[in-house]
């Protein structure tokens, strides 16, 4: 695929530089020549936001936590993944990435880089996992706790579309096309430990934790697809995709795998641990592995970042089909119930879905605009770096999105909530890169080339959607 996919491989040679992690204020990667090679430039510094109060010198720290969000650990391997379909574009464009065998090392570089921040609390924003499969939450868990990780599935080794011998122009193929990193993908299938999170974690549940391709809901046809033997690589010229519209895209989907592979197929080896997950053994594990705790159909619960702030985490993933959110009448009374326990503190809401980008979600925002204490709602899901101030009644609060680790720029994000000298409060946030050392350095190189990806789509956000300071 980079042959035709990436911009400026020719003038590329070797990996990614690696660096010691490091926030962004201080440095942050750059390319400085336009020839798609990264390297370690300036910080950048705090831009004062001040659409909802005036600026007030901090004095004091309330609050220090941090998020990550559409990690995406994938079993790039998987007969259930649909990479053949990234030709068609429009909804399916996200289907095949570069750098999408190193979904791990990305994920534990990031785990390295907050570790070093020292954080109270670390949410992840959902999207942990990509496929909902068992063997990937597996390894992401493994990430996070610390300890030894196995990222390879089927037999030992790499079996899948960006092998040495794949005649397909769609797909990158690190031993042969360029940026060239000869034994890429075995090295990618090897063991290796990660630190694991030191600050307790909190699990927020994504789409793709829940669904097929983060589409569709697991059912036995599918199953027998992602723990079998055979994957389609090229669809049967008589099968039609209609890219452009997500419901159609996500029907499509479950039709292509559930109803026999439509088209040409190559063996993989298989493995029973590519099974898919049900909703309340996905949730019983991310609950049990985390701080979360609870129980329930819904991964919905709160907790305190030190005395001052309360966060609120919502579920907003539909259990059926689709990327879009959904927020239950229930689950509104529960939020309601939540900001008044919450008392004097302040309040952060996190999601994995914005709550402004879904009509379901109205109520839910109706509550948090007069509610004097919200500060700010974070989430992720659009792999974008974005802040947004909402007018309210009760004095406003920050929209906040972060870019996943999927994507470039591969970057967590920091928040310290701060009293001021005047007596109100401000959030700081700014971006964390990811320590970039060995794989996840190549990674990021390789998303920053991606065409379809995170730089040429601007999920990096403007410098106020970056390094910030959000007074309130």
């Amino acid at each position: 695929m980079l042959a035709l996919l990436l911009v400026a491989a020719a003038a590329v040679a070797g990996c990614g530089s690696s660096g010691a992690s490091d926030s962004t204020l201080h440095s942050t990667w750059i390319d400085p020549h336009h020839s798609g090679q990264l390297e370690r430039g300036p910080g950048e510094p705090f831009v004062e936001r001040t659409e909802l109060a005036r600026r007030s010198r901090p004095v004091r720290q309330l609050a220090l936590f941090a998020q990550f969000t559409d990690a995406h650990v994938r079993d790039e391997e998987s007969p259930a993944r649909v990479p053949f379909l990234d030709r068609y574009g429009g909804a399916f464009s996200s289907t095949f990435r570069p750098q999408e065998a190193l979904s791990p090392q990305v994920l534990t570089a990031t785990v390295r880089a907050i570790d070093a921040l020292r954080p109270q609390a670390v949410v992840e924003t959902g999207d942990l996992i990509d496929n909902d499969q068992f063997n990937e939450l597996t390894q992401a868990l493994a990430i996070l706790h610390g300890g030894e990780v196995d990222p390879n599935s089927g037999a030992p080794g790499y079996s899948g579309v960006q092998s040495r011998s794949s005649p397909d122009p769609l797909y990158y193929r690190p031993d042969v096309d360029a940026p060239r990193h000869l034994g890429l993908l075995a090295a990618a299938e090897r063991h290796f430990r990660s630190p694991g999170l030191k600050a307790p974690w909190y699990p927020v549940v994504g789409n793709h934790d829940l669904l097929v391709q983060g589409e569709v809901a697991p059912t036995a046809a599918l199953n027998a697809v992602a723990t079998g033997s055979r994957r389609v690589v090229q669809l049967d010229p008589s099968v039609r995709v209609s890219a452009a519209d997500e419901r159609f895209a996500a029907a499509e989907v479950a039709h292509l795998l559930a109803n026999g592979l439509p088209g040409r197929t190559a063996y993989t080896p298989p493995d029973p641990r590519r099974r898919l997950l049900q909703p309340p053994e996905l949730l019983a594990r991310l609950r049990a592995a985390s701080a979360a705790g609870g129980s329930g159909p819904l991964l919905r619960y709160s907790f305190d970042i030190g005395p001052d702030l309360r966060a609120i985490v919502l579920d907003t993933v539909r259990r059926d089909q689709g990327s879009g959110g959904i927020i239950s009448p229930v689950q509104v009374a529960w939020l309601r119930s939540q900001l008044a326990s919450a008392g004097r503190r302040w309040v952060v809401v996190f999601s994995h879905q914005a709550l402004t980008t879904f009509p379901e979600a109205q109520p839910a925002l109706a509550l948090l605009d007069h509610d004097p204490h919200v500060i700010a709602t974070i989430a992720g899901n659009s792999h974008r770096n974005r802040i947004e101030a909402r007018r309210t009644p009760a004095g406003g609060y920050w929209v906040i999105t972060t870019s996943s680790l999927a994507d470039y720029p591969q970057q967590a994000r920091a928040f310290r909530l701060v009293q001021t000298a005047d007596g109100r409060v401000a959030l700081e946030t700014w971006m964390i890169d990811h320590d970039g050392g060995d794989m996840a350095g190549v990674a990021r190189e390789l998303s920053y080339l991606d065409v379809q990806g995170g730089r040429p789509n601007g999920f990096a956000g403007a410098r106020s959607d970056r390094n910030a300071i959000l007074f309130r």
